[in-house]
């Protein structure tokens, strides 16, 4: 979760991360943000998020790009 709340926080240092909810809807992360996020997280983790994946409710949060981290990781093992 570190590493994520780190790339977050290159993305936007003004936005505290492990309390902010509605990224997307709420317009904290634009679709540049999230290309650049995807990005990062894909080098990384060393995982691919597929453009299915790409939806409001996967990036709402950290928690919940978190977790599609974490079940992206758990598909490769």
């Amino acid at each position: 979760m570190e590493e994520l709340l780190e790339i977050l926080g290159d993305l936007h240092p003004e936005v505290d991360f492990t309390t902010a909810k509605d990224l997307v809807t709420g317009g904290i992360l634009d679709s540049f943000d999230i290309v650049s996020l995807i990005s990062e997280i894909n080098e990384e983790f060393d995982i691919t998020i597929g453009a299915a994946e790409l939806t409001p409710e996967n990036f709402a949060s950290a928690e919940t790009i978190y977790a599609l981290i974490k079940a992206k990781l758990d598909d490769e093992d």
